[in-house]
């Protein structure tokens, strides 16, 4: 099989897709890093989301709502005030849930080495949780994320268990995260270019010369499947296995200091 020519292939059939998401487009935050991504022979996003604070209303199943089986309450990626967050909880009927949700980024790369490339990038700029999975068929995909996420049960079959004021503590946490993940979409923003532009430098120069990278973690998965550009609510839980009927292997590079 001629990889290349098969990655031109998903890229271009990807990128033609109708974006399914709830907004319909890019979030504002990622956008310049998904058109610069794109902008690559190398890489292309699959799907995207900048951060949100989102209010879901369902029924607690373990120790967390399920997205698929809940009413979206209220959906932001800007900071959220208190009034916003009561006013929305007075439609809640279940178990009401304020989370905070950091950036997911998934890209499929060309090259094991463009994915450890664009993996340390997300690293040094504090995407810390991010992986890459090498699936059968030899699609790789990097999923950029991070683990300063935010999930705090707010109401229980329709009654509200805090206070007004402790909404108000947990929204002031919930946008000093929302801040945090933009400055780190900014860095890795700044990082990418850099990253890109020592490679072109580094491939015109030694063309064979291999990058360094640290100890490699390999396990088996699951198969899952994810649909759209973009998060939405209905694929957000199977983004992070990308590789639709693909399984393989998820292949986790750490840095040195992890």
């Amino acid at each position: 099989m001629d990889l290349s020519a098969e990655f031109k292939r998903w890229k271009a059939q990807c990128l033609s897709k109708v974006d399914l998401s709830r907004k319909g487009s890019v979030d504002e935050d990622v956008l310049e890093i998904v058109q610069l991504l794109n902008g690559q022979e190398q890489f292309f996003t699959t799907s995207s989301c900048a951060g949100r604070i989102i209010l879901l209303d369902g029924s607690i199943n373990g120790s967390e709502v399920q997205k698929q089986n809940c009413s979206w309450l209220l959906v932001t990626h800007k900071a959220c005030v208190k009034d916003d967050v009561v006013v929305a909880l007075r439609r809640a009927d279940g178990d009401a849930i304020l989370k905070f949700e950091p950036l997911v980024l998934h890209v499929q790369c060309r090259q094991l080495q463009d994915a450890r490339i664009l993996h340390s990038v997300a690293i040094d700029s504090g995407f810390r949780n991010s992986g890459i999975t090498v699936g059968k068929r030899g699609k790789i995909m990097l999923a950029v994320r991070s683990t300063h996420g935010l999930e705090v049960p707010l109401s229980h079959q329709g009654k509200l268990m805090v206070t007004e004021e402790y909404i108000d503590f947990l929204l002031k946490i919930a946008n000093q995260k929302m801040e945090e993940n933009k400055k780190r979409i900014e860095r890795f923003y700044n990082c990418l270019q850099h990253a890109l532009e020592k490679e072109t430098v580094s491939a015109t120069s030694h063309p064979k010369e291999k990058v360094n990278s640290s100890y490699i973690c390999k396990k088996k998965r699951n198969p899952e499947k994810a649909h759209g550009k973009h998060v939405t609510e209905e694929n957000d839980k199977e983004l992070e296995n990308n590789d639709h009927d693909d399984p393989g292997i998820s292949v986790t590079i750490f840095p040195e200091d992890y």
